[in-house]
Protein backbone atom coordinates (compact mmCIF):
# COMPACT_ATOMS: atom_id res chain seq x y z
CA UNK A 1 0.00 0.00 0.00
CA UNK A 2 1.03 3.48 -0.72
CA UNK A 3 1.21 6.29 1.64
CA UNK A 4 0.54 9.53 0.13
CA UNK A 5 0.61 12.97 1.88
CA UNK A 6 -2.16 15.07 1.05
CA UNK A 7 -2.06 19.21 -0.04
CA UNK A 8 1.25 19.53 0.74
CA UNK A 9 4.36 20.54 -0.45
CA UNK A 10 7.06 18.60 0.62
CA UNK A 11 10.27 20.58 0.60
CA UNK A 12 13.31 20.66 2.57
CA UNK A 13 17.18 19.44 3.31
CA UNK A 14 17.29 20.69 6.90
CA UNK A 15 20.40 20.32 9.15
CA UNK A 16 20.82 21.02 12.51
CA UNK A 17 22.99 18.92 14.99
CA UNK A 18 20.82 16.78 17.54
CA UNK A 19 19.22 19.59 18.42
CA UNK A 20 16.08 21.66 18.62
CA UNK A 21 14.87 24.97 17.14
CA UNK A 22 12.54 26.30 19.42
CA UNK A 23 11.44 30.39 19.59
CA UNK A 24 14.52 32.47 19.81
CA UNK A 25 15.54 36.01 17.68
CA UNK A 26 15.00 35.92 13.88
CA UNK A 27 18.39 36.57 12.14
CA UNK A 28 16.49 38.52 9.62
CA UNK A 29 13.46 40.87 11.40
CA UNK A 30 10.23 40.15 10.09
CA UNK A 31 9.68 42.99 7.71
CA UNK A 32 12.82 44.19 7.01
CA UNK A 33 14.66 43.29 3.30
CA UNK A 34 13.24 41.73 0.42
CA UNK A 35 11.69 38.62 2.03
CA UNK A 36 8.53 37.44 0.74
CA UNK A 37 7.09 38.38 4.63
CA UNK A 38 3.41 38.15 3.20
CA UNK A 39 3.61 34.86 2.45
CA UNK A 40 5.05 33.86 6.23
CA UNK A 41 2.19 36.11 7.97
CA UNK A 42 -0.44 34.14 5.76
CA UNK A 43 1.44 30.88 6.43
CA UNK A 44 1.18 31.39 10.62
CA UNK A 45 -2.35 33.00 10.33
CA UNK A 46 -3.61 29.58 9.22
CA UNK A 47 -1.11 27.48 11.05
CA UNK A 48 -1.35 26.68 14.89
CA UNK A 49 0.79 23.90 16.38
CA UNK A 50 1.08 24.88 19.69
CA UNK A 51 3.05 22.24 21.59
CA UNK A 52 3.96 20.01 18.78
CA UNK A 53 7.37 18.73 18.13
CA UNK A 54 8.58 17.51 14.68
CA UNK A 55 11.25 15.18 14.50
CA UNK A 56 13.92 15.54 11.54
CA UNK A 57 16.88 13.47 10.57
CA UNK A 58 19.61 13.96 7.63
CA UNK A 59 23.39 13.78 7.32
CA UNK A 60 24.20 17.70 7.55
CA UNK A 61 26.14 17.82 10.75
CA UNK A 62 28.60 20.85 12.29
CA UNK A 63 28.25 24.54 11.59
CA UNK A 64 26.26 24.38 8.38
CA UNK A 65 23.46 23.12 10.81
CA UNK A 66 23.42 26.69 11.81
CA UNK A 67 22.20 28.03 8.92
CA UNK A 68 18.78 25.16 8.90
CA UNK A 69 18.09 26.12 13.16
CA UNK A 70 17.56 29.78 11.46
CA UNK A 71 15.45 28.08 8.94
CA UNK A 72 13.41 26.41 11.40
CA UNK A 73 13.10 29.44 13.89
CA UNK A 74 10.95 30.98 11.31
CA UNK A 75 8.91 27.89 11.58
CA UNK A 76 8.38 27.84 15.31
CA UNK A 77 7.53 31.56 15.56
CA UNK A 78 5.21 30.87 12.65
CA UNK A 79 3.55 28.16 14.38
CA UNK A 80 4.69 27.03 18.02
CA UNK A 81 5.73 23.56 16.89
CA UNK A 82 9.49 22.78 17.76
CA UNK A 83 11.65 21.03 15.29
CA UNK A 84 14.07 18.74 16.34
CA UNK A 85 16.90 17.90 14.18
CA UNK A 86 19.44 14.47 14.34
CA UNK A 87 22.46 14.86 12.00
CA UNK A 88 24.49 11.84 11.65
CA UNK A 89 27.65 10.93 9.25
CA UNK A 90 26.12 7.30 9.05
CA UNK A 91 22.45 8.82 8.12
CA UNK A 92 22.34 6.10 5.66
CA UNK A 93 23.06 3.60 7.69
CA UNK A 94 20.67 4.75 10.82
CA UNK A 95 17.58 5.68 8.36
CA UNK A 96 17.61 2.09 7.08
CA UNK A 97 18.05 0.62 10.40
CA UNK A 98 15.17 3.24 11.58
CA UNK A 99 12.66 1.76 8.74
CA UNK A 100 13.16 -1.85 9.43
CA UNK A 101 12.62 -0.97 13.83
CA UNK A 102 10.37 1.24 12.89
CA UNK A 103 11.77 4.19 14.24
CA UNK A 104 11.74 6.37 11.03
CA UNK A 105 10.86 10.62 11.97
CA UNK A 106 8.76 12.70 10.41
CA UNK A 107 10.92 13.89 7.60
CA UNK A 108 13.94 12.07 5.97
CA UNK A 109 16.75 14.21 4.33
CA UNK A 110 18.71 12.50 1.44
CA UNK A 111 21.46 13.89 0.09
CA UNK A 112 20.42 11.87 -2.96
CA UNK A 113 18.18 10.19 -3.80
CA UNK A 114 19.24 6.68 -4.56
CA UNK A 115 18.53 5.98 -0.84
CA UNK A 116 15.34 7.15 -0.78
CA UNK A 117 14.34 5.39 -4.32
CA UNK A 118 15.31 2.07 -2.57
CA UNK A 119 13.20 3.22 0.76
CA UNK A 120 10.42 4.31 -1.22
CA UNK A 121 10.02 0.65 -2.70
CA UNK A 122 9.57 -0.82 0.50
CA UNK A 123 6.87 1.82 1.58
CA UNK A 124 9.05 3.60 4.01
CA UNK A 125 8.43 6.85 2.30
CA UNK A 126 4.63 8.89 2.28
CA UNK A 127 4.48 9.75 -1.71
CA UNK A 128 3.07 12.85 -2.49
CA UNK A 129 -0.30 14.21 -4.07
CA UNK A 130 -0.82 15.32 -7.59
CA UNK A 131 -1.21 18.89 -5.68
CA UNK A 132 2.68 18.25 -4.91
CA UNK A 133 3.47 17.25 -8.67
CA UNK A 134 1.64 20.21 -9.87
CA UNK A 135 3.82 22.59 -7.31
CA UNK A 136 6.53 21.49 -8.01
CA UNK A 137 6.22 21.80 -12.11
CA UNK A 138 5.08 25.36 -11.65
CA UNK A 139 7.07 26.62 -9.25
CA UNK A 140 10.79 25.46 -10.19
CA UNK A 141 12.88 25.54 -13.51
CA UNK A 142 13.60 23.26 -15.63
CA UNK A 143 10.31 21.99 -16.25
CA UNK A 144 9.54 18.87 -15.12
CA UNK A 145 12.98 17.47 -14.44
CA UNK A 146 12.94 17.96 -10.65
CA UNK A 147 9.53 16.04 -10.47
CA UNK A 148 10.85 13.68 -12.45
CA UNK A 149 14.06 13.07 -10.17
CA UNK A 150 11.85 12.80 -7.09
CA UNK A 151 9.78 10.01 -8.80
CA UNK A 152 10.35 6.53 -7.65
CA UNK A 153 8.13 2.93 -7.70
CA UNK A 154 6.55 2.16 -4.34
CA UNK A 155 5.89 -0.60 -2.90
CA UNK A 156 2.80 -1.33 -4.91
CA UNK A 157 5.11 -1.17 -8.31
CA UNK A 158 3.61 1.99 -9.80
CA UNK A 159 5.61 5.34 -9.74
CA UNK A 160 5.00 7.93 -7.66
CA UNK A 161 6.61 10.98 -6.45
CA UNK A 162 8.43 10.58 -3.00
CA UNK A 163 9.74 14.45 -1.76
CA UNK A 164 11.13 17.29 -3.26
CA UNK A 165 14.88 19.60 -3.87
CA UNK A 166 15.76 21.91 -1.52
CA UNK A 167 19.02 23.30 -2.17
CA UNK A 168 21.72 22.45 -5.07
CA UNK A 169 24.43 22.41 -6.91
CA UNK A 170 25.88 23.20 -10.24
CA UNK A 171 28.18 21.31 -12.53
CA UNK A 172 27.90 22.92 -16.00
CA UNK A 173 30.53 25.88 -15.07
CA UNK A 174 33.73 26.80 -17.01
CA UNK A 175 36.05 29.13 -14.62
CA UNK A 176 38.00 32.04 -16.24
CA UNK A 177 39.97 35.06 -15.04
CA UNK A 178 38.02 38.33 -16.87
CA UNK A 179 41.47 39.97 -16.56
CA UNK A 180 43.27 37.58 -19.19
CA UNK A 181 40.49 37.51 -21.81
CA UNK A 182 39.95 40.97 -21.79
CA UNK A 183 43.73 41.56 -22.31
CA UNK A 184 43.37 38.71 -25.35
CA UNK A 185 40.13 40.07 -26.75
CA UNK A 186 38.37 37.04 -26.01
CA UNK A 187 34.39 36.73 -25.74
CA UNK A 188 32.20 34.37 -23.39
CA UNK A 189 31.02 31.91 -25.56
CA UNK A 190 27.31 31.10 -26.01
CA UNK A 191 27.74 27.79 -27.59
CA UNK A 192 29.66 24.25 -28.13
CA UNK A 193 30.87 25.48 -31.47
CA UNK A 194 31.98 29.21 -30.19
CA UNK A 195 33.73 27.71 -27.02
CA UNK A 196 35.79 24.45 -29.56
CA UNK A 197 36.16 27.94 -31.53
CA UNK A 198 37.92 30.03 -28.81
CA UNK A 199 39.79 26.85 -27.55
CA UNK A 200 41.19 26.87 -30.58
CA UNK A 201 41.86 30.60 -31.06
CA UNK A 202 43.54 30.52 -27.93
CA UNK A 203 46.16 27.63 -29.01
CA UNK A 204 46.54 30.05 -32.48
CA UNK A 205 47.53 32.78 -30.23
CA UNK A 206 50.29 30.68 -28.61
CA UNK A 207 48.20 29.80 -25.03
CA UNK A 208 46.94 26.90 -24.21
CA UNK A 209 42.85 26.94 -23.67
CA UNK A 210 42.50 24.12 -20.90
CA UNK A 211 43.78 22.84 -17.00
CA UNK A 212 42.16 19.29 -16.61
CA UNK A 213 42.72 17.59 -13.70
CA UNK A 214 41.47 13.84 -13.27
CA UNK A 215 42.88 13.14 -10.04
CA UNK A 216 41.30 12.04 -6.56
CA UNK A 217 42.92 9.36 -4.75
CA UNK A 218 40.88 6.00 -5.03
CA UNK A 219 37.95 8.55 -7.10
CA UNK A 220 40.69 9.33 -9.47
CA UNK A 221 38.73 10.04 -13.46
CA UNK A 222 35.29 11.18 -12.03
CA UNK A 223 35.97 15.05 -13.15
CA UNK A 224 35.93 13.70 -16.56
CA UNK A 225 32.31 11.43 -16.15
CA UNK A 226 30.82 15.12 -15.10
CA UNK A 227 32.57 16.07 -18.62
CA UNK A 228 30.66 12.94 -20.37
CA UNK A 229 27.71 13.78 -19.00
CA UNK A 230 27.45 17.08 -19.70
CA UNK A 231 27.79 15.91 -23.34
CA UNK A 232 25.07 13.47 -22.87
CA UNK A 233 22.78 16.45 -21.76
CA UNK A 234 23.87 18.71 -25.03
CA UNK A 235 23.78 15.50 -27.56
CA UNK A 236 20.96 13.18 -26.27
CA UNK A 237 17.92 13.17 -24.76
CA UNK A 238 16.68 13.28 -21.56
CA UNK A 239 14.70 9.92 -21.89
CA UNK A 240 18.40 9.08 -23.58
CA UNK A 241 20.25 10.28 -20.24
CA UNK A 242 18.07 8.67 -18.18
CA UNK A 243 17.72 5.02 -20.12
CA UNK A 244 21.82 5.60 -20.27
CA UNK A 245 21.51 5.60 -16.33
CA UNK A 246 19.57 2.72 -15.87
CA UNK A 247 21.62 1.26 -18.01
CA UNK A 248 18.17 0.35 -20.45
CA UNK A 249 20.61 2.61 -22.90
CA UNK A 250 23.74 0.56 -22.94
CA UNK A 251 27.13 2.06 -22.02
CA UNK A 252 28.42 1.00 -25.15
CA UNK A 253 25.53 2.10 -27.63
CA UNK A 254 26.76 5.13 -30.60
CA UNK A 255 25.13 8.14 -28.27
CA UNK A 256 27.13 7.26 -25.20
CA UNK A 257 30.37 6.80 -27.41
CA UNK A 258 29.99 10.26 -29.30
CA UNK A 259 29.89 11.71 -25.86
CA UNK A 260 33.04 10.45 -24.86
CA UNK A 261 34.24 11.40 -27.39
CA UNK A 262 33.16 14.95 -27.43
CA UNK A 263 35.01 15.22 -23.80
CA UNK A 264 37.99 13.74 -26.23
CA UNK A 265 37.76 16.60 -28.33
CA UNK A 266 38.76 19.03 -25.66
CA UNK A 267 40.77 16.74 -23.57
CA UNK A 268 43.16 14.86 -26.31
CA UNK A 269 43.42 17.46 -28.80
CA UNK A 270 46.95 18.89 -29.40
CA UNK A 271 47.47 21.72 -27.62
CA UNK A 272 44.28 21.90 -25.56
CA UNK A 273 45.51 21.03 -22.22
CA UNK A 274 48.14 21.98 -19.92
CA UNK A 275 51.06 19.36 -19.98
CA UNK A 276 48.72 17.05 -22.26
CA UNK A 277 46.29 14.19 -21.44
CA UNK A 278 48.62 12.32 -19.66
CA UNK A 279 49.25 15.19 -17.04
CA UNK A 280 45.22 16.07 -17.25
CA UNK A 281 45.13 12.42 -15.96
CA UNK A 282 47.72 12.59 -12.74
CA UNK A 283 47.04 16.09 -11.66
CA UNK A 284 44.95 16.09 -8.84
CA UNK A 285 41.64 17.76 -9.46
CA UNK A 286 42.29 20.62 -6.98
CA UNK A 287 45.16 21.75 -7.83
CA UNK A 288 44.34 21.88 -11.37
CA UNK A 289 43.09 25.13 -11.98
CA UNK A 290 46.13 26.77 -10.57
CA UNK A 291 47.24 27.58 -13.78
CA UNK A 292 44.58 29.90 -14.68
CA UNK A 293 46.29 32.26 -12.28
CA UNK A 294 49.85 31.84 -13.25
CA UNK A 295 51.43 34.83 -15.55
CA UNK A 296 51.84 34.21 -18.04
CA UNK A 297 48.44 31.61 -17.77
CA UNK A 298 49.08 27.91 -17.97
CA UNK A 299 45.85 27.98 -19.36
CA UNK A 300 42.62 30.27 -20.07
CA UNK A 301 39.66 27.68 -18.62
CA UNK A 302 38.72 25.10 -16.35
CA UNK A 303 35.61 22.87 -16.32
CA UNK A 304 34.47 22.22 -12.73
CA UNK A 305 31.58 22.81 -10.32
CA UNK A 306 30.84 25.53 -8.09
CA UNK A 307 32.41 24.22 -5.55
CA UNK A 308 35.68 24.15 -6.54
CA UNK A 309 36.67 28.14 -5.30
CA UNK A 310 37.48 26.26 -1.97
CA UNK A 311 40.67 25.54 -3.71
CA UNK A 312 41.74 28.32 -5.79
CA UNK A 313 44.67 29.85 -4.43
CA UNK A 314 44.76 31.42 -1.22
CA UNK A 315 43.77 35.48 -2.23
CA UNK A 316 41.69 34.41 -5.66
CA UNK A 317 38.19 35.79 -4.22
CA UNK A 318 35.34 34.37 -6.69
CA UNK A 319 33.72 37.36 -8.48
CA UNK A 320 36.64 39.58 -8.34
CA UNK A 321 39.77 37.47 -9.21
CA UNK A 322 38.15 34.33 -11.00
CA UNK A 323 34.04 34.13 -12.65
CA UNK A 324 32.60 31.46 -14.80
CA UNK A 325 30.07 31.10 -17.22
CA UNK A 326 27.84 28.16 -18.00
CA UNK A 327 28.90 25.48 -20.22
CA UNK A 328 26.92 25.85 -23.12
CA UNK A 329 24.68 24.03 -25.84
CA UNK A 330 25.54 22.76 -29.38
CA UNK A 331 23.59 25.12 -31.59
CA UNK A 332 23.19 22.54 -33.61
CA UNK A 333 20.92 20.80 -30.66
CA UNK A 334 18.92 23.76 -30.20
CA UNK A 335 15.98 21.44 -29.42
CA UNK A 336 17.88 19.82 -26.56
CA UNK A 337 17.57 23.63 -24.60
CA UNK A 338 20.10 24.76 -21.77
CA UNK A 339 20.37 21.70 -19.87
CA UNK A 340 22.24 21.84 -16.11
CA UNK A 341 24.29 19.47 -14.29
CA UNK A 342 24.16 19.43 -10.44
CA UNK A 343 23.00 17.74 -7.66
CA UNK A 344 20.51 18.11 -4.63
CA UNK A 345 19.30 17.28 -1.94
CA UNK A 346 15.91 15.37 -1.52
CA UNK A 347 13.34 15.93 1.51
CA UNK A 348 11.05 12.73 1.64
CA UNK A 349 8.09 12.61 4.31
CA UNK A 350 8.52 9.32 6.80
CA UNK A 351 4.97 10.09 9.14
CA UNK A 352 1.79 11.39 7.85
CA UNK A 353 1.27 14.14 10.36
CA UNK A 354 -0.63 17.79 10.15
CA UNK A 355 2.19 19.12 11.60
CA UNK A 356 4.41 17.38 9.16
CA UNK A 357 2.17 18.46 6.41
CA UNK A 358 2.18 22.36 7.43
CA UNK A 359 6.14 22.01 7.99
CA UNK A 360 6.37 20.95 4.21
CA UNK A 361 4.06 23.57 2.99
CA UNK A 362 6.56 26.17 5.10
CA UNK A 363 9.74 24.91 3.70
CA UNK A 364 8.00 24.65 -0.10
CA UNK A 365 7.34 28.76 0.07
CA UNK A 366 10.24 30.82 -1.36
CA UNK A 367 10.17 32.43 1.68
CA UNK A 368 11.81 29.30 3.23
CA UNK A 369 14.71 29.54 0.14
CA UNK A 370 15.48 33.16 0.72
CA UNK A 371 16.18 32.41 3.84
CA UNK A 372 18.65 30.01 3.29
CA UNK A 373 20.04 32.12 0.37
CA UNK A 374 20.05 35.22 2.51
CA UNK A 375 22.87 33.12 4.45
CA UNK A 376 25.10 31.95 1.64
CA UNK A 377 26.21 28.69 0.31
CA UNK A 378 22.67 27.66 -0.59
CA UNK A 379 21.07 27.93 -4.21
CA UNK A 380 17.87 27.20 -5.30
CA UNK A 381 15.61 26.68 -8.55
CA UNK A 382 13.01 27.79 -6.99
CA UNK A 383 11.51 30.55 -9.44
CA UNK A 384 9.26 32.50 -6.88
CA UNK A 385 12.13 33.15 -4.36
CA UNK A 386 13.75 36.73 -4.96
CA UNK A 387 17.36 36.53 -6.67
CA UNK A 388 18.35 39.96 -4.79
CA UNK A 389 18.68 37.81 -1.81
CA UNK A 390 21.89 36.01 -2.36
CA UNK A 391 24.23 37.07 -0.94
CA UNK A 392 27.05 37.81 -3.53
CA UNK A 393 27.30 37.85 -7.53
CA UNK A 394 28.62 34.67 -7.71
CA UNK A 395 25.48 33.39 -5.43
CA UNK A 396 23.43 35.11 -7.73
CA UNK A 397 24.63 34.32 -11.32
CA UNK A 398 24.14 30.45 -10.22
CA UNK A 399 20.89 30.78 -9.65
CA UNK A 400 20.64 32.83 -12.43
CA UNK A 401 21.70 29.55 -13.92
CA UNK A 402 19.17 27.28 -12.14
CA UNK A 403 16.16 29.45 -12.79
CA UNK A 404 16.68 29.58 -16.83
CA UNK A 405 17.47 26.26 -17.00
CA UNK A 406 15.47 24.17 -19.13
CA UNK A 407 16.19 20.85 -17.85
CA UNK A 408 17.94 19.15 -14.45
CA UNK A 409 19.85 16.28 -14.43
CA UNK A 410 22.08 14.62 -11.47
CA UNK A 411 25.40 13.37 -11.92
CA UNK A 412 24.61 9.83 -13.71
CA UNK A 413 27.90 7.94 -11.80
CA UNK A 414 26.34 8.96 -8.47
CA UNK A 415 22.91 7.37 -9.68
CA UNK A 416 24.86 3.89 -11.44
CA UNK A 417 25.66 0.96 -9.72
CA UNK A 418 28.86 1.36 -7.51
CA UNK A 419 30.42 -0.96 -9.34
CA UNK A 420 30.26 1.17 -12.76
CA UNK A 421 29.43 4.75 -11.44
CA UNK A 422 32.28 5.06 -8.61
CA UNK A 423 34.48 2.45 -10.71
CA UNK A 424 34.40 1.31 -14.07
CA UNK A 425 33.23 4.53 -15.45
CA UNK A 426 35.89 7.01 -13.32
CA UNK A 427 38.43 3.99 -14.53
CA UNK A 428 37.68 3.55 -17.86
CA UNK A 429 37.64 7.93 -18.07
CA UNK A 430 41.57 7.75 -17.54
CA UNK A 431 41.95 5.01 -19.56
CA UNK A 432 40.26 6.98 -22.60
CA UNK A 433 41.96 10.13 -21.84
CA UNK A 434 46.19 7.92 -21.67
CA UNK A 435 45.19 6.42 -25.09
CA UNK A 436 42.05 3.90 -25.06
CA UNK A 437 39.51 4.38 -27.73
CA UNK A 438 36.04 5.58 -26.42
CA UNK A 439 34.82 2.26 -27.85
CA UNK A 440 36.83 0.29 -26.41
CA UNK A 441 36.50 2.55 -22.95
CA UNK A 442 32.66 1.80 -23.26
CA UNK A 443 32.69 -1.52 -24.04
CA UNK A 444 34.94 -2.97 -21.48
CA UNK A 445 32.03 -0.66 -19.26
CA UNK A 446 29.47 -2.44 -20.56
CA UNK A 447 30.87 -5.75 -20.12
CA UNK A 448 31.12 -4.92 -16.49
CA UNK A 449 27.52 -3.75 -15.85
CA UNK A 450 26.66 -7.19 -17.65
CA UNK A 451 28.57 -9.17 -15.27
CA UNK A 452 26.77 -7.57 -12.14
CA UNK A 453 23.19 -8.13 -13.63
Amino acid sequence: MIRTLSGVSVVALLAVSASSASAQDLMFPKGEGDFSWAALESFAASHDYTGEKLMVTGATTGDDAERYRTLYAYFTDATGAEVEYSGSESFEQDIVIASQAGGLPDVALFPQPGLAKDLASKGALVAVDDAMTDFMTTNYAAGDSWKQLATFPGSDGADHVFGLFFGTDVKSLVWYVPEQFEEAGYEIPETQEDLFALSEQIVADGGTPWCIGLGSGAATGWPATDWVEDMMLRTASLEDYDRWVSNDLKFNDPIVVNAIEQYGKYALTEGFVDGGPSAAASTDFRDSPDGMFDFPPKCYMHKQASFIPIFFPEGVEAGTDVEFFYFPPFASEEALGRPVLGSGGLASVTNDRDVTKGFMEFLGSPIAHEIMMAQGQFLSPHKDANLDIYTSDVQRALGEILTTATSFRFDGSDLMPGEIGTNAFWTGMVDYTTGKSAQQVADEVQTRWDAIQ
